[in-house]
């Protein structure tokens, strides 16, 4: 069985006339809570994340949150490095964002946030109304790119949109049209894709906005072997390569005489 640990963030405050507590912490604001928390312990690839449990307890709102060890390693690391730093501009782009969405609560609600695990050496981070965990203001573009990689999903009730794992960078949420993908004449599930997409970069990093990508054009990648195609080719380039030695081209392209 997988070793696991704890993450705790416990949030204190509240008006004088309601304090926080468990049976006064509002679903919403839970709803909004695990989603940061996703977006802290997997801020890029979430396909085969371990599981994440929950539970809450007194004090004024203990949230825990139970996962894979080697997470919570990784999640202590995280804290550390922002509280000597004092800084969450190396962060990745959803988790620089799911901090600086509690500081925020915590200026604007007067909510006071303590982040830490359950590794004996658990760094703590406090966010409150005295920090200022705020990325500096960066440039960031909108650009045209090219995703390539393995599409996983595609569809969506309310907000359709293709996503597609690309290698080493993670899953990327395309904002599709709905006509887009009711008109596909087949499943594009589970193969491989070129999306080309609009989306936002840090023309600093070269990060790319995964929340902020939408549809262009559809390419098929599919890797495949189409004879009939190469036939065409050679037949077109037939007339133009006539009476030209190989080598003495490959010679004259590769700069050497030799």
């Amino acid at each position: 069985m997988e070793k696991t640990g704890t993450i705790k963030i416990k949030i204190e405050g509240g008006t004088e006339a309601v304090r926080l507590t468990p049976d006064s912490f509002d679903v919403r604001d839970l709803k909004e809570l695990l989603t940061r928390v996703e977006d802290l312990l997997f801020p890029v690839e979430r396909r085969d994340r371990p599981l994440i449990g929950y539970r809450n307890e007194e004090g004024s709102v203990l949230n825990i949150f139970t996962t894979a060890m080697q997470t919570v390693i990784a999640f202590n690391a995280v804290l550390g490095q922002v509280q000597q730093q004092q800084s969450i501009d190396f962060l990745e782009v959803r988790t620089a964002a799911a901090i600086e969405a509690m500081q925020l609560d915590a200026i604007k609600r007067g909510w006071n946030f303590t982040l830490s695990s359950s590794l004996p050496d658990s760094g703590t981070l406090v966010i409150n109304r005295e920090t200022s965990f705020k990325r500096t203001d960066d440039v960031w573009m909108e650009v045209e790119l090219y995703l390539y990689g393995e599409v996983v999903d595609a569809g969506g009730k309310e907000k359709a949109n293709i996503h597609v794992a690309v290698p080493k960078q993670g899953v990327f949420i395309v904002q599709t049209p709905r006509k887009t993908i009711a008109e596909l004449k087949e499943s594009i599930i589970y193969k491989q894709y070129g999306l080309r997409v609009l989306g936002k970069q840090n023309m600093s990093t070269g990060e790319v906005d995964r929340n902020s990508v939408q549809f262009l054009e559809l390419i098929d990648h599919q890797a495949r072997f189409d004879k009939d195609y190469l036939n065409q080719l050679r037949k077109k380039a037939a007339p133009w390569i006539k009476g030209i030695d190989p080598d003495a081209w490959l010679n004259e392209i590769r700069g050497t005489d030799a």
